[in-house]
């Protein structure tokens, strides 16, 4: 993998690219990364993912909860979905969160 300096832009390939396809930034500012940096940026991707797909399924969630609470059928019921709902929410945004941080350290 490569980096560009200017931008930080990865670009997964063995070799370096010509000019980097965000910024345009000529060949000698991207520098090649370690193995363990490579490595690193692998997991994080993967990890990422699995963040992204955490809030897709709260997502799901929420609308399972909000179909329940509008059908009101009793105040447990009632109380069960807004409770879940709360706890879905939380969950997406600590995923949201733990993403923001793996950006912050060029982990994507």
């Amino acid at each position: 993998m490569w980096k560009c300096t200017v931008c930080g832009y990865i670009h997964h390939n063995e070799e370096s690219t010509e000019k980097c396809p965000k910024c345009g930034a000529a060949k000698e500012k991207f520098i090649k990364l370690t193995e363990e940096q490579s490595g690193l940026i692998t997991k994080s991707l993967r990890t990422n993912d699995l963040h992204m797909r955490l809030c897709l399924l709260m997502d799901k969630v929420i609308e399972v909860c909000n179909e329940g609470i509008e059908l009101n059928l009793d105040p447990g019921c009632v109380d069960t979905f807004n409770k879940s709902k709360i706890h879905c929410e939380i969950l997406k945004n600590i995923a949201k969160a733990e993403i923001a941080a793996h950006v912050g350290k060029n982990k994507w």
